[in-house]
């Protein structure tokens, strides 16, 4: 199963990243991006942002969303999840994934806004990813 993208900026709004209701990126119901079941973004299975395996959003190997090396969703360099410029996982403007706004181009991404990552993971159960997010936010000097 493939991985899918949600919104993954800080936008409260209809359709935003860290929107709660039906369509929005924190969205707890069936299909949403904070759901834990089959096709959730916070599903720990194959292709969710919360499984660990290939291609899961909490891999540490190449490509993965806990990677730290290059292309991967903890770095914090050029194509890395923790890049603070524009069109980066951190960055504040349109197209990041720490804008507030509404966004033509939303930053997408496989787990929820960096910040709120670690709580949601707390929940879950998986305290050492929790403390392997908060770490590396930290690393860069992120502080919410």
């Amino acid at each position: 199963m493939s991985a899918k993208l949600w919104v993954r900026n800080m936008y409260t709004g209809p359709g935003g990243g860290a929107y709660t209701g039906p369509g929005g990126g924190m969205y707890t119901g069936p299909g949403g991006g904070a759901y834990t079941g089959p096709g959730g973004g916070m599903y720990s299975g194959p292709g969710g942002g919360a499984y660990t395996g290939p291609g899961g959003g909490l891999y540490t190997g190449p490509g993965g969303g806990a990677y730290t090396g290059p292309g991967g969703g903890l770095y914090s360099g050029p194509t890395g999840g923790l890049y603070s410029v524009p069109g980066g996982g951190l960055y504040t403007g349109p197209c990041g994934g720490m804008y507030t706004g509404p966004d033509s181009k939303p930053y997408m991404a496989i787990t929820p806004p960096w910040p709120s990552l670690p709580e949601l993971l707390r929940e879950m159960g998986m305290d050492h990813e929790a403390d392997l997010i908060a770490e590396a936010l930290a690393s860069i000097g992120w502080c919410g």
